[in-house]
Formats: structure tokens, C-alpha cells, sequence
């Protein structure tokens, strides 16, 4: 296992090479530029030539990629233009944000999602499953911007339950950080949580379904055990594999930072940064965030491999 996933990681270095020079072209290729618009009206045209002159904005972009590149080498992510500070630093405060949001709702999410499965499978064709599946077929039918926009609206403007924007409270101290942080992201994080759990909902449910028709488990019923001990020993441990296989794609996905979220509930996390730093043209912000989340989808794909071998011991990488 050790050996495929040295290999694994080796194979992922060209495709990090080939992916930082997409996102820096790409960026590059953005029609504007970080300086118009966004420094002083009065300022001449001259004087924004001038900063896009020592910014290194004309030069080849070959050269520009390699300047990133040796910077990148050194732990400097540059200076964004917009927030004038040093991009690492940015995204070290926005990534505290999104890692307790995104843990959040992935905790809520399997909390949900595999009781609702399990239990829809258990009672496949009555009224439990019936209910249970209308609602992840309505789930999965509304876009996910709109249950959070209905969401905010309800539970933040109509009864005022939760705040509406911002991460932590300016006037919380000591322990009330932590409490104000909880407040501020119960709300995204459990609108989050409902609509992340349709589709483990169905494969646990489907899973589930498979599992208690299997031979191991007649075999296991012909021996006296006891049904609660079948669903929990056998059937669930093995409705998990399939789930397992898309845990690591699951983590990596919200650790990315949900965009509508963020954007939605003005909560300053990294997806918030991405879209300011498009709207900005903050090539510096754009390039990392994005070299970023490239390189933790390509984990994601590693982590799921490793988390199903050890789920199910038989699925060993050779």
C-alpha cells in the first residue's frame, strides 16, 4: 500500500506542474487588471502604466511564471494587490474560517445521512422510506443556492434566529469567540449538511437494500443472530464501503470552501476571497487559491483510496 501511494504522489507531480501553468495562464488571460479601477480616481494613466510596469504585468509571461514559480519555492505566495498583504497570510485567516465551517457541516452531514439510509433501507417499501426518499428527491431537485437563500431569509431575517453575516462577533472575547463562531455558522453549516446528504442518503439506502438480501447475512439469520446485531456488525459495516470511496473527494470538496455559502452569508472564508479576487482582478489571490484547491482534489483522490482500504481490510493497494 505504502509503495502504490509513493507512487501515486510522484505521478501527481507532473499533473501539479501542468496545473500551475493552466491556472497562471488562465488568470493572466482575465481581461483587465488589478491597478484600474482600484487606487485613486485622480490617478493619471500614466501613473497606472507605471504600476503595472514595476509589477512586472508586461513582462513575457514565461518570465512571469517563473518569477511565481521560484517565489512559490520560497514560501511566497506574493502580495495581493487588492488587500495589500501578503497573500499566505490572507489565506491563512480565510482557511481558519472554511476549516470550521467545512468541519461542521461534515459532521452534521454523515449525522444525518447514515441513520436516514440505514433506516430507509431497513424499511425499504413503507412509509419511513417513502417519506425519507421524497425528501432527498426534493433536495436534490432545488438548486443549492436557493435552499440558501430561503434558509437566510427565514431563519435570519423573518425570525431573527441567527446572524446573517460575518464569522465571529466584534464584541465577543474569551470564551464567547468560541460560542459566536458556533452561532454564526450553525445556520450554513446545517442548510449544508440537508443538502450534502442526498446523495449518501441514496447509496446508503440502496447499499442497505443489497446487503440484507446478501448470503452472508441469510447465513448469519439462519444462525440465530439477532437482526439488530446483523444490521449493526454486517449489513452497515459493508453499506459503508461504497461511501467510503468518496469520503476523501468529500472533505477535500468543502475544505475548498463553498462559494454560494459564503457568498450568500457574507461569511469570510476562502471561497469568499476567490470570487472578490476574480471581481478584483487579484491575479497574486486567483493563482494561489486556485493552484490550491487543484492540489487538494488530487488528494481528495488518494485520501478516498486510503480510506477505503481501511474500511474494508480485503481492498488492499498492492
Amino acid at each position: 500500500m505504502w509503495k502504490t501511494i509513493l507512487r501515486r504522489v510522484l505521478i501527481m507531480i507532473p499533473e501539479i506542474i501542468l496545473l500551475s501553468i493552466l491556472v497562471f495562464l488562465l488568470a493572466k488571460a482575465m481581461p483587465g487588471d488589478p491597478f484600474t479601477g482600484s487606487i485613486n480616481p485622480r490617478s493619471s494613466a500614466a501613473q497606472i502604466e507605471h504600476l503595472k510596469q514595476i509589477n512586472g504585468l508586461y513582462d513575457p509571461w514565461y518570465q512571469q511564471y517563473w518569477n511565481w514559480v521560484v517565489h512559490l519555492f520560497h514560501g511566497d505566495l506574493g502580495q495581493s494587490y487588492q488587500y495589500h498583504e501578503a497573500v499566505s497570510n490572507l489565506i491563512g485567516d480565510r482557511a481558519v474560517n472554511t476549516l470550521w465551517l467545512s468541519a461542521f457541516t461534515m459532521v452534521l452531514t454523515y449525522m444525518l445521512a447514515l441513520p436516514l439510509g440505514l433506516y430507509a433501507g431497513k424499511h425499504e417499501g413503507r412509509l419511513p422510506d417513502t417519506v425519507i426518499r421524497i425528501y432527498t428527491y426534493v433536495t436534490y431537485c432545488i438548486p443549492f443556492f436557493v435552499i440558501l437563500v430561503i434558509g437566510l431569509w427565514i431563519f435570519g431575517y423573518v425570525f431573527n434566529w441567527f446572524p446573517t453575516t460575518g464569522s465571529v462577533s466584534p464584541t465577543a472575547h474569551g470564551m464567547g469567540v468560541l460560542s459566536s463562531r458556533l452561532e454564526h455558522i450553525l445556520l450554513p453549516g446545517l442548510l449544508g449538511a440537508l443538502f450534502g446528504t442526498v446523495n449518501i442518503v441514496q447509496y446508503m439506502r440502496s447499499e442497505v437494500i443489497d446487503a440484507k438480501h446478501s448470503d452472508y447475512v441469510r447465513t448469519a439469520r439462519s444462525k440465530g443472530v439477532p437482526n439488530k446485531d446483523i444490521y449493526k456488525h454486517h449489513i452497515f459495516r459493508n453499506s459503508l464501503l461504497p461511501i467510503a470511496a468518496f469520503g476523501g473527494y468529500s472533505i477535500t470538496g468543502l475544505l475548498n470552501g463553498s462559494i454560494f455559502t459564503e457568498t450568500i452569508f457574507s461569511y469570510p472564508g476562502m471561497g469568499m476571497l476567490f470570487i472578490d479576487s476574480i471581481n478584483y482582478r487579484d491575479y497574486t489571490v486567483i493563482t494561489a487559491l486556485v493552484l490550491m484547491f487543484g492540489i487538494l482534489n488530487l488528494l481528495g483522490t488518494l485520501l478516498s483510496d486510503i480510506i477505503l482500504g481501511i474500511v474494508d481490510p480485503r481492498i488492499r493497494i498492492d
